[in-house]
This record gives C-alpha cells, sequence and structure tokens, in this order.
C-alpha cells in the first residue's frame, strides 16, 4: 500500500487531522474515544464501497450499482437468517458475497463484451435489482433478521477497535497488495490510460474488466452484509444514502475519476474524512439537502485540483 502513497492521497488525511481541531473546539467529545471508535465503525461501511469503487474507478470506469447491490446482498442475507434453516443461515454471508460477485460479473459482461459505457449499463442494472426487490417485497420491508455473526462483524470489538474497521483494513491491504504485487494490478492501471493499447500489447483486457467488477460487487455486498448486522434487519433503499458519499471518498482519496492513477491508501483517508464531515455536519444540524451539496462541491474541487495537476504535468 505504501507505494501507492501520493501527495493526493495523504490530503484526506491532513483534512481529517484539520476536522478533529477544529470540531475539537466546538464539541469537545470529538476527541474522545467513544467517540473516534464509533467514526472508525461506521467509515468501515463506507470505506468497504469507496474499496470497491476504488477497483472499477482505477480501470476508467465507474459503478453506479452499489446502491442496490448492498440493499440486494443484506435482504439475501437477512432472508436466510429470517427463514430458520440451520443451513441457510450458515451460509447467509456467504451467499451475499456470491451475489455481489454475480452482478459485478453481470456489469463486467456489458461493460467488456457489449461494449456499453459503464455510467449507463450499472444503472440500469441498479433499476433492475430495485425492481426485483420491489416484486420481491411487494414494496414492504423485507422480514429476515441478521446472525450473530453478522452482528459481531458490524458491531463487535477487538481491544477498543470495531471488527468492522479492522475487516475493512484488512481487506484494504489485502487488496493493495493483489494490485501491487501482481500483474492484475499493473493490467488494471493500464487499461485506465489506455484500454486499446493494452488489450493490442496482448491482455485480455474482458477478464481483467470482469475480475475488477466482481471485486467491487463482493466488497459492496459485504458493505450491505455488515450495515444489515449493524441495524439487525435489511430495509428498502438502505444502500441509496451512500452513493455520492462512496465516489467522493474515491475522489478525495487522490483516484483519478479518469482510471489509471490511485491507489486504496487514499480511499481509506477519504472514507474517513466523509465519515467525520458527516458527522459534525449532523452535530451542526446541517440538512441533508446542503450536504448532498457540500459533498458535491468537494468532488467538483478535487476534479478540478486533479485535471490542473494533470495540465501541468503534460
Amino acid at each position: 500500500m505504501l507505494r501507492t502513497v501520493s501527495i493526493d492521497s495523504l490530503m484526506p488525511y491532513i483534512g481529517v487531522v484539520l476536522l478533529v481541531i477544529a470540531g475539537s473546539f466546538f464539541f469537545p467529545q470529538v476527541l474522545s474515544a467513544g467517540y473516534l471508535s464509533q467514526q472508525l465503525q461506521i467509515a468501515a461501511f463506507l470505506g468497504l464501497l469507496a474499496t470497491g469503487a476504488t477497483i472499477v474507478i482505477l480501470l476508467g470506469h465507474i459503478d453506479l450499482s452499489v446502491p442496490w447491490v448492498l440493499t440486494g446482498a443484506a435482504i439475501l442475507s437477512t432472508a436466510l437468517v429470517g427463514s430458520g434453516n440451520p443451513v441457510l443461515s450458515a451460509i447467509a454471508v456467504p451467499a451475499a458475497l456470491a451475489f455481489g460477485a454475480l452482478i459485478g460479473i453481470v456489469n463486467g459482461i456489458g461493460v467488456a463484451i457489449l461494449r456499453i459505457p459503464s455510467m449507463v449499463w450499472t444503472l440500469a442494472v441498479n433499476s433492475m435489482l430495485l425492481g426485483l426487490a420491489v416484486l420481491n417485497t411487494g414494496g414492504f420491508n423485507p422480514r429476515g433478521e441478521a446472525s450473530p455473526l453478522m452482528i459481531a462483524m458490524a458491531s463487535g470489538d477487538i481491544l477498543g477497535l470495531p471488527i468492522s474497521f479492522l475487516i475493512w483494513i484488512a481487506l484494504s491491504i489485502a487488496l493493495a497488495g493483489f494490485l501491487t504485487r501482481t500483474p492484475f494490478g499493473r493490467y488494471l492501471r493500464s487499461i485506465g490510460f489506455n484500454e486499446k493499447a493494452t488489450f493490442l500489447s496482448g491482455v485480455s483486457t474482458p477478464s481483467v474488466v470482469f475480475t475488477a467488477f466482481a471485486i467491487a460487487g463482493m466488497c459492496s455486498a459485504l458493505g450491505g452484509v455488515m450495515l444489515a448486522g449493524y441495524a439487525n434487519q435489511a430495509y428498502q433503499s438502505m444502500g441509496d444514502p451512500f452513493l455520492l458519499p462512496t465516489i467522493a471518498a474515491v475522489v478525495i482519496g487522490g483516484t483519478s475519476i479518469l482510471g489509471g492513477r490511485g491507489g486504496l491508501f487514499g480511499t481509506i483517508g477519504g472514507a474517513l474524512f466523509i465519515t467525520l464531515l458527516t458527522s459534525i455536519l449532523s452535530v451542526m444540524q446541517i440538512e441533508d439537502a446542503w450536504r448532498n451539496i457540500i459533498f458535491g462541491t468537494i468532488i467538483l474541487v478535487m476534479l478540478l485540483f486533479q485535471t490542473l495537476r494533470k495540465g501541468a504535468a503534460a
């Protein structure tokens, strides 16, 4: 992960420190261990989604199916647990991850084989998952409950550190190693820079795209499983509030929205920054509409910053 450290990826960590310092003047509890631990726990949910989104954005694509992959995985896992069948309950988490990987592969087929822009295809997939969920539940909140494992993953702690945070960091380290120590990582960034040239060099670009979207789908599904464990249930549209913050966390972390440049180290900082900013805005009783405006502004500023840096380096 250290090999991906850059000035861009360090910026969100500087932002986190400044937020903590500024927040402590108005809300002294910001510096308490309990508050910071809670923020790490909440950041893990967003961080898991942003981790998968980073993999796809490095390709030069974007995945807008995150909200309903998350919700679908939560509905599936809680339904299996709520069935009362011990076998189905035991496979609830693996089944949800398999669901996420399957949707990721479907996204990969649309992007790599059918050559449909990822923004359009993944948005359509998100809409279809919404429709399937409504047909399945009749528009009501789905029935089911979280398993003890799901609750422990979301709400447990080890030596004062949330298990959700430890899972997120462990996954980020594993994926960072995968990106830096295997040909897949090189191919991923090469496709982000120039997909046609990468294909002509002999790389099987479709397989890289399939793998990237499958990883992203599994990350979204894991986020859904843990959110269901946190709430002890799944509910309609539980993933909708996460789309914009997920993209914001990736962009703030220094990953170029055009692909080819960035990494997971910055994404961790971006997720922490967004989570802490959201918390402080909430304590200040800022309305959701203004939060969305702030997130959108941050994304535009970071995109402008990246464009200016790219132009200066050219």
